[in-house]
């Protein structure tokens, strides 16, 4: 486990998650806003094996969301690399099943990724890449602590690019002392 909430364990994936993963990247709605559309089994089975060698090299990646109450697969949470306007930046992405949508969770697990990301030296920033008809994302976003973005095209996309630094999210924490956390980092875009 690298970090929990209330309502959450935020872990590492693994190839026991395969039945409960593809049921969530198969779903049209889940994937609506995804770049790379819905997932089957096999793709879904792929990107589970390019895991491995994510948490390996860069010490995280999508983090599976499991629900304390039920253990299930809740979803999927993490920081990973991306290139926007020609830069690397650590972008921060979640998917929930549908059964757990609206009860905050996302939010919840994107706060905990945040912090686990700046426990770490090494990521100064992370953003979000929102579609502007994504209201329920960027609510997300804006829970977790995000303020001020800027709209640019995303792969041919409009989207919004909301921005937080090390320094803003320190400064909405009440007290943190956040030393002895594991470093969460990034994972490739082809794995992502």
């Amino acid at each position: 486990m690298i970090g929990s909430t209330r309502r959450l364990l935020l872990r590492p994936f693994t190839p026991a998650d395969l039945d409960e993963l593809a049921v969530l990247l198969a779903d049209p709605e889940v994937m609506k806003h995804s770049l790379n559309g819905v997932y089957d089994r096999e793709r879904s089975a792929a990107w589970l094996d390019g895991l491995l060698p994510c948490y390996e090299t860069y010490g995280i990646g999508p983090l599976a969301l499991i629900a304390r109450d039920s253990h299930a697969l809740a979803g999927f949470c993490g920081v990973v690399p991306d290139k926007v306007q020609g830069r690397q930046v650590f972008n921060l992405g979640y998917r929930l099943a549908p059964r757990y949508w609206g009860l905050g969770l996302a939010a919840e697990a994107a706060q905990e990724v945040l912090r686990i990301v700046f426990a770490g030296p090494d990521i100064d920033s992370v953003v979000v890449i929102i579609e502007p008809d994504h209201p329920a994302s960027m609510r997300v976003a804006e829970k977790a602590g995000f303020r001020r973005f800027e709209r640019i095209v995303f792969h041919d996309r409009p989207v919004q690019l909301y921005r937080m630094s090390r320094e803003q999210w320190a400064g909405q924490q009440p007290s943190s002392d956040a030393s002895n956390l594991i470093l969460a980092n990034h994972c490739p875009d082809s794995l992502c």
